[in-house]
């Protein structure tokens, strides 16, 4: 009997010990899952879902060529690297703009990049031309343009169909953002540097990239906005700032009082933006402010935030006051969107990179486009009916 009793009192305790296991394991699973979910603020869009088993939708093609006018010679001019797009509507179709590299060089800004043109019904499978359709030209912009080449478009589009692209010309010695314009997509206007003529030129001569125009939702498609009477244009590299325009095409950085620009949102230390903070594609004006989308690039030195990969880029966002383009609302403290697949990691950009550039509204959902690594085109969806986390926190 008392041997029966003390088996008993064995399996009790036993029994005891796996139940307090499973409940610690149980804590530690749900602290972990709170540790690493991404939620995101209403204010915010997102997350994005990368569509399974699609992605990249864009990578190099060694049998396109064309006659470059600049070396005269049948040139691969996508050969290397295709990345960095932009993407907009046109006749009911998705067309991204990206950035192909030829092989001239040996490194990334030592090659000659061109604009190719993709369309696609869906978002997903697309046709390309098999010529670029902004490229250096022999042409008053040769001299900002060669041997660089054309970089990193955005583009959006007025209410009566005037398509505007910013995007960097690179002359292998300074970098400016570039304005021109077009009805098709396919034959632009280049109109030169966008700050050519502000404060008689004072802005023309510094490095310059990365300008997204201030767009808005108008009977279900997404249209350069104004703001108090002018056109906004949110830019810039190592820092965000601000410029206006009446035409879309001359463009007057905001300044301050001793006539420097205004930088509206920094590098901060211990964030994944700690070394830089770059615009992305054309901001949104929506009922909870503007949303900008950016890509921050995570310093490698003791700045850096240590759960993300030394100098990969990851993308954040920050909300600006819809009365005043220029007011911080709030800001995103860990990204939304983070090299996580294969081909965001491998490439020109070993540390990972999701460079996000275009994003359009289509068929009652939001498709993100960006470049993988410098080297391919990714595509990820956002579903504004339901509202999901962003990417994981490491």
């Amino acid at each position: 009997m008392d041997l029966t009793l003390t088996k008993l009192n064995l399996n009790r305790v036993s029994m005891k010990l796996k139940y307090f296991g499973l409940l610690v394991a149980t804590m530690l699973a749900q602290q972990a899952t709170a540790q690493s979910a991404n939620t995101l603020p209403d204010w915010a869009m997102g997350g994005f879902v990368r569509p399974a088993g699609v992605n990249p939708v864009i990578s190099p093609d060694s049998t396109s060529r064309f006659m470059c006018p600049m070396n005269e010679r049948m040139t691969d001019w996508e050969s290397n690297d295709t990345f960095n797009p932009a993407a907009t509507i046109k006749d009911g179709k998705i067309v991204v703009l990206y950035r192909a590299e030829d092989k001239a060089g040996v490194a990334i800004g030592k090659r000659t990049s061109r604009i190719g043109y993709a369309a696609s019904k869906d978002g997903i499978h697309f046709e390309r031309r098999k010529t670029p359709v902004l490229f250096p030209d022999k042409d008053n912009q040769k001299g900002n343009e060669w041997p660089g080449g054309c970089e990193d478009p955005r583009v959006a589009v007025t209410e009566d169909g005037l398509y505007v692209i910013l995007y960097t010309q690179w002359n292998q010695d300074k970098a400016r953002i570039g304005v021109a314009t077009s009805r098709d997509l396919i034959k632009w206007e280049k109109h030169g540097p966008a700050f050519r003529q502000a404060y008689d030129g004072k802005f023309n001569n510094i490095w310059t990239k990365s300008g997204s125009i201030l767009t808005k939702l108008a009977n279900g498609k997404q249209v350069i906005a104004r703001v108090n009477g002018k056109y906004w244009l949110y830019f810039g590299e190592a820092h965000v700032n601000i410029a206006t325009s009446t035409d879309l095409i001359n463009w007057e950085p905001v300044v301050d009082q001793k006539g420097e620009l205004v930088n509206l949102i920094s590098p901060r230390k211990g964030y994944f933006d700690s070394n830089l903070t770059e615009c992305g594609p054309p901001a949104i004006l929506t009922d909870k402010g503007i949303v900008l989308l950016y890509n921050g690039k995570n310093d490698k030195g003791e700045n850096g935030d240590k759960r993300y990969t030394p100098n990969s880029y990851c993308a954040g966002q920050v909300l600006f006051d819809k009365n005043d383009p220029t007011k911080v609302l709030a800001r995103l403290d860990v990204p939304f969107f983070r090299p996580m697949e294969s081909f965001e990691k491998s490439g020109q950009y070993v540390a990972g990179t999701v460079f996000i550039e275009g994003m359009v509204y289509f068929k009652n959902k939001w498709l993100l486009y960006y470049g993988c690594a410098d080297s391919r085109v990714g595509v990820a969806e956002y579903d504004p009916k339901r509202k999901t986390p962003g990417d994981p926190i490491p």
